[in-house]
């Protein structure tokens, strides 16, 4: 029987070295292209997440506020994230002045550090052209097309678990201590980026260098153990200082109830997550099945229409690839590299794809970033390994598997958006049916046919990616939750709710990044989430800096007028903020048009109990705070939040200045 198995045992290869003559211009166009390509239309974005905009504003200002990630340079409260993040923007800032550009231009640079890494790791056993294609997927991959020119955690987070890999597997090569140390520090600092997430890919690298580590077994644990030293102290060293620090000197943390750290690590940001008790979040936990705030649970779910055309475009070839390429290795020594490799990604995409299908709490389409370069690894080396054997029946069979499942996956895809280039569709397929015809055809796989068979593959694998991605690109996104590609017919609207059939009902700035609804249950008036294709937000310049808009809202950043900027910057000298609002993302908006501390009262969600009634009157009567802005969240908050602002309301006469109710403290 042919079967994909060789007929003795394959040996293990050595590190490729040695770089054709085509390989360097190549990963050079590739990484450079990379770059390039994500800084197209950068500053229609604007601040992208101005809730971060925020804190690195903060942070430029203010070492307690950088150290701590708080919201303002005052020091009231923090992101409800740990801030190795921005402190990379925030050098930027330092470096090169506030402006759209410095706060998102880190993030490109990482997308393209992580293609560059991605590639090299990828070559290192499966050789040039799988690394090359593995970075090429990566970067085409529409979700980090986002997320690599957006100011949220996720970019740094993905190149940190690259990194990881990448030392992991330099260890099953030499065995060294000190690659899995590196690994360590990697998860470490990942922990720092986004807390528990970068988790997901701890047990990967731990089961496959306990299955291949050159060493002996009991060695192999003993390095495992210094590696998860190495993540504690890189971690933990902040962790300790944030917990030991007199909290009547720091801010408080963002997304915790008790102030604690430790509490949003295991809580808002760790188990609740996973079962959809966030002590503190916007809205109760998603729970399974249908009708959950944040979406229906379940295998499928990365194939949605929400998260659909993100991440699950070559999915199923990357499943069917690296299985197919894992199973061919099967006789080759335990301590073979690339099978390690193929055994690390797989479990990579099977671990976080099956986390992210089934975890009821808080789940966001821009989450499945941290999937793709475990697609692409699979994809690229799959595709390669088992190309080099296609003088056997079963591979060319196997390759043109995947290239079925691709088209498939694209046409559902595309279907849901299908004023969005109606005839790619056609082109896919077509492509598709020309490379599968090749692939089963021996002679056509062989010789000048075979690079016509290798093009049509590609046309069918990346157009759909390609197209969201090129999309994603040319369409400006702000706001705290956003999604990649066009508008999708069946997308969420609200928080899991019936959508609008564009995929963007809850104003996040999803899909196109166009005005959309209002979150069910927030308060109404804030401004679009996205302005149109080739221009800035509403209310945001192409710098960045605020034109007309308004109060803002949960999701969304405030757009303050002139005549309300210039009222704000009267006299900011004398106070500790210039003004208090509810809500993070009300205040970000403020605090970045006058550069000046806002106050963001109850954090993120505005239920975060800080600051207190009582605190807030003594800041007032201290003359700490000059205006209470209304809007934002102040119709939807409850506890501390609410009682301040109707204590205001109460006391204090409100103007209304450029939309927006202003309550000043000092009369």
């Amino acid at each position: 029987m042919t079967t994909l198995l060789p007929s003795r045992p394959a040996p293990t290869p050595a590190p490729f070295r040695r770089a054709p003559h085509w390989e360097t211009p190549a990963a050079i166009a590739l990484i450079v292209g990379t770059a390039v390509a994500y800084l197209v239309n950068l500053s229609a974005s604007g601040w992208g997440n101005s809730f971060y905009a925020a804190a690195v504003q903060a942070g430029s200002q203010s070492w307690t506020a950088f150290f701590f990630g708080s919201s303002d340079a005052a020091n009231s409260i923090t992101v409800d994230k740990p801030p190795m993040s921005l402190w990379v923007m925030g050098l930027s800032v330092r470096l090169f002045g506030l402006n759209s550009w410095s706060v998102l231009a880190p993030q490109v640079i990482i997308g393209a550090a992580s293609v560059a890494l991605l590639w090299r790791t990828v070559r290192r056993h499966a050789g040039p052209a799988a690394g090359l294609l593995a970075g090429l997927t990566l970067a085409l991959t529409p979700v980090a097309a986002l997320m690599f020119r957006f100011d949220n955690p996720d970019a740094l987070l993905v190149l940190l678990m690259i990194v990881a890999v990448w030392a992991a597997l330099r260890a099953v090569d030499d065995g060294r201590t000190r690659w899995l140390v590196v690994a360590g520090v990697a998860v470490g600092a990942g922990f720092l980026t986004k807390q528990l997430q970068v988790m997901l890919v701890v047990p990967p690298i731990a089961l496959t260098y306990v299955l291949a580590g050159p060493v002996s077994l009991p060695r192999r644990l003993g390095q495992l153990v210094a590696a998860l030293g190495a993540a504690v102290v890189t971690a933990g060293w902040w962790i300790a200082v944030v917990e030991l620090w007199p909290a009547s000197s720091r801010p408080w943390i963002g997304g915790s109830q008790n102030n604690s750290i430790l509490e949003l690590t295991l809580g808002y940001n760790g188990l609740g997550r996973l079962n959809g008790e966030e002590t503190g979040s916007v809205v109760p936990g998603g729970g399974g099945g249908r009708g959950g705030q944040w979406g229906e649970t379940g295998i499928l779910r990365l194939f949605e229409a929400a998260q659909g055309g993100q991440i699950a475009w070559l999915i199923p070839a990357a499943l069917i690839l690296g299985l197919a390429a894992l199973v061919g290795r099967g006789r080759a020594p335990r301590t073979d590299g690339l099978r390690a490799g193929l055994v690390l990604w797989g479990l990579w995409l099977v671990v976080t794809g099956l986390t992210f299908s089934f975890m009821a709490g808080i789940f966001h389409a821009y989450y499945t970033v941290a999937l793709a370069p475990a697609v692409a690894a699979l994809v690229g080396t799959g595709a390669v390994v088992i190309w080099r054997r296609r003088d056997r029946i079963a591979s060319r069979l196997v390759l043109a598997a995947a290239v079925i499942a691709t088209v498939v996956t694209a046409w559902i895809l595309l279907s849901r958006s299908a004023d969005f280039v109606p005839w790619l569709r056609i082109v896919v397929v077509v492509a598709g049916a020309v490379a599968v015809v090749g692939l089963v055809v021996p002679r056509l796989t062989r010789g000048r046919l075979a690079a016509a068979t290798v093009a049509a593959a590609l046309i069918a694998g990346l157009a759909g990616p390609t197209a969201y991605a090129a999309h994603t690109i040319a369409t400006p996104h702000t706001g705290s939750i956003v999604s990649a590609g066009p508008a999708v017919e069946g997308g969420r609207g609200g928080f899991g709710g019936p959508g609008d059939g564009r995929g963007q009902g809850d104003g996040r700035g999803q899909g196109d990044g166009r005005a959309a609804g209002t979150v069910p249950g927030a308060p109404t008036g804030g401004v679009p989430a996205g302005g149109p294709a080739g221009g800035p937000p509403p209310g945001v310049q192409a710098d960045g800096a605020p034109g007309g808009g308004g109060p803002g809202g949960l999701l969304n950043g405030s757009t303050p007028g002139a005549e309300l900027t210039a009222m704000l910057e009267q006299d900011s000298e004398q106070y500790t903020w210039v003004a208090a609002t509810v809500g993070s993302n009300a205040a970000s908006g403020y605090q970045l048009a006058t550069q000046d501390p806002v106050m963001p009262i109850g954090g993120f969600n505005g239920s975060d109990p800080s600051p207190t009634l009582e605190q807030f009157q003594q800041y007032v009567a201290e003359g700490r705070i000059h205006f209470f802005l209304a809007g934002g969240q102040g119709g939807r908050s409850s506890g501390p939040a609410a009682e301040i602002a109707a204590w205001v309301e109460s006391i204090f006469t409100a103007q209304t200045v450029d939309g927006v109710q202003v309550y000043d403290l000092t009369a």
